[in-house]
This record gives structure tokens, sequence and C-alpha cells, in this order.
């Protein structure tokens, strides 16, 4: 089977199941648990459940990594779904690519928690690993889709309190316009298979609640990004999110951020989690882990 065959398997396979207004915030939740229970751990795979601070987390290794490394990883799922346990698969091969010790968050999530405690329990949890004594220089921050972005409003409320901004950060088609005025909403409506405007339009109301959906700490788009650490943005051609990572680029190296971009062609949103069985998955947390080492060295 080729490596083409298999993504258009992926991609058929998430056609026949698609958002829909008619499923509960429950029935999605279970959607995503069942998915990510069902990819296997790369081998060496070690996870340990911890607080961090009062945020629940977890620490993922892979293999020989240097534990003074950490990549702190904030899973996505629209702010309202997703977990610790969908993504340790994706965690654990990018802790063995980077050869870092890897902390992933399981912030509290909407409507039961709406903005900004997403916000707030990365910045605890960021700010629990400088209290247990590690280098901000020691640290990559990422995310991905709704991760991604809180991974960049999380740049934003450092340099907002003042703090130590990390070594660099990693956003994975990170959702940073949460009012979907990109137009790639619209040119991609027919070729992506995962992510419509009217599912992001109804998570953004489900977090937001009556916050304004361009405050910069829930759309970091548009936010101040001057002094924010280096970055890599990756993100699937296919994406009808493909407009929040050029956007977003664009105005960080219009502020003089140092930031690269990834466009891989045909890829979907959250295609990072097929890397057991899709090269472009496999090559793109390469891609990552090549970015880390590099950063740290």
């Amino acid at each position: 089977m080729t490596d083409n065959l298999i993504l258009k398997n992926i991609i058929a396979a998430k056609r026949n199941n698609p958002y829909t207004e008619n499923k509960t915030i429950d029935q999605l939740r279970k959607e995503t648990g069942t998915a990510g229970a069902l990819i296997p751990l790369p081998d060496n795979t070690k996870f340990k459940r911890i607080l961090a601070g009062n945020v629940y987390a977890e620490w993922i290794t892979c293999g020989d990594v240097d534990i003074d490394k950490i990549f702190m990883f904030i899973h996505g799922g629209g702010y309202y779904r997703g977990s610790i346990d969908a993504t340790r698969a994706t965690v654990a091969r990018i802790s063995a690519e980077a050869k870092v010790r890897c902390i992933s968050i399981e912030y509290r999530l909407a409507p039961e928690h709406p903005f900004p405690a997403a916000v707030d329990d990365t910045y605890t949890a960021y700010n629990w690993l400088l209290k247990e004594g590690i280098n901000p220089k020691n640290i990559i921050v990422s995310g991905q889709s709704a991760g991604g972005g809180l991974c960049l409003a999380l740049l934003l409320k450092i340099k907002e309190n003042n703090g130590f901004q990390p070594k660099g950060a990693v956003a994975i088609s990170p959702w940073t316009d949460l009012s979907q005025s990109g137009k790639t909403m619209i040119t991609n409506a027919n070729i992506d298979p995962v992510i419509s405007k009217q599912y992001l339009d109804r998570m953004a109301n489900l977090y937001l609640s009556k916050t304004p959906n361009i405050s910069p700490l829930a759309s970091p788009l548009y936010g101040d990004l001057s002094g924010l650490p280096p970055m890599l943005v990756q993100v699937g051609s296919a994406e009808t999110m493909l407009d929040d990572s050029k956007r977003f680029v664009e105005r960080a190296k219009e502020a003089k951020v140092d930031v690269q971009i990834e466009v891989w062609e045909d890829m979907f949103h959250g295609w990072h989690g097929s890397a057991h069985i899709l090269k472009e998955a496999e090559e793109a947390i390469k891609s990552i882990g090549l970015f880390c080492r590099n950063l740290f060295n």
C-alpha cells in the first residue's frame, strides 16, 4: 500500500464521520477518546501522571532523552474536548525525535470552564516548571489546533506579566483567529475533511462565552507579537485553518520574530496523529525534533 493510498483512506474515514450540530458535546468527546486509544505507543514510551501546580499533567519520554530539556505540549480539541490520553502517542514520538522530556497539559475544558480557564491553566503549568527549578531557556512550548493557539496565547500572557519567555515554540495547525475570518475557511471548505467554519463557530461560542472573539489571549493573531521567542509553525495545505497559520506568521515576521512555517502539501488537520501509518506525519514530527535539537544546541 502506498502512502498516497493510506492518505486517501484516512481522509475517506474522516469524511465518513463528519461533524454535525446534532452531535452533543459528550458524543464528540467520546469520539476523540476512542480514536486516541487506538493509536499505538512507540516502543520505550514511559509516562507518569502528575500535578503541575493544580493542573493535571503527564511526563512522557520515549527512548534516550535529555531530562533537563523540556517540551511542554498542549493538546487540541476546540477547547471543549481532547486529552493527554488522546495525544500521548504523538507526544511520545516528539520526545523520541527531539531527545527531550515532554510534559503534556490537561487544561480545563469549555463549556464547563470557558475562557480564560485554559490560558490560566497553561500559564500555571509553565510557572510550575520554573518553580521546579527548570531554566526557561530549557523549555519549548507547543500545542496543536486549539492547543497551538493556547501555546501562542501562553507566550502573550508571559509577556503581559513580564515573565521569562521559553527558548522557543512549536505551533501545529494553531487556531489563532476565533472570528474565523481567514479566506481559507471558504476556499478550503470542500477539501478539508475535518474542520469546517460551522464547527469552529460553535466551539468558539462555547469557549468564549461573552469574551470578544478577537481578544488576543483567545485569538493570538490580534496580539502584540514583538519579543516572542523563535518558533516553528506547521500546517496542512488542505486545512480550512491554513490562513490562521499563514497570517499569524506574517504578523510575527512584521514584529521581527524569528519564525519558520512549513506548509505540508495535501495534509489534513491533525495529521501528526497518524504517524504510525502515514509517512508525512512521521516526517513532520522529525522536522519538529530537528527544530528542537537545533534550538537547544
